[in-house]
């Protein structure tokens, strides 16, 4: 009796077939998962950029009825520059849009924090209600 050790042809073909089915799939899925992590990334950017844009504005005293907009600058106005702050990524816009309520005194605040993403713009959007510190136009 010969013993007789090793794979058939067949078997090895059978073997680098799934081989070759299973890496192009899993390299896309690893693919998917950095994109994904970048994604979140700018998504929390942009969080931070809108939630620091809101607390400025709920500072601010004058909220004018219409949409502003503009480029996130480098420091923030009245702030000392800090590592994050100088190192602000490229490309991140915001638009304050504030509209009235029944409510005479109160204002409903938007702030859109937009960035490109490919060929198509992202966005993220925070709102809140602020009291209007002027009076109102009767």
């Amino acid at each position: 009796m010969r013993s007789e050790q090793g794979f058939t042809l067949l078997e090895v073909l059978i073997a680098l077939g799934i081989l070759a089915l299973a890496l192009p799939i899993l390299l896309g899925l690893r693919n998917w998962d950095l994109d994904l992590h970048a994604r979140a990334n700018e998504l929390r950017t942009a969080t931070i950029l809108a939630q620091e844009k809101l607390i400025a504005t709920e500072l601010g005293m004058l909220l004018p009825v219409g949409e502003t907009g503009g480029e996130f600058q480098p420091t923030p106005l009245g702030s000392q520059a800090t590592a994050e702050q100088t190192n602000r990524p490229p490309n991140y816009r915001w638009k304050q849009i504030v509209s009235p309520t029944p409510l005479p005194i109160v204002k409903e605040v938007k702030i859109q924090v937009l960035w490109p993403r490919g060929t198509t713009e992202e966005m993220v959007e925070v709102s809140t209600y602020v009291f209007s510190t002027s009076s109102p136009a009767l």
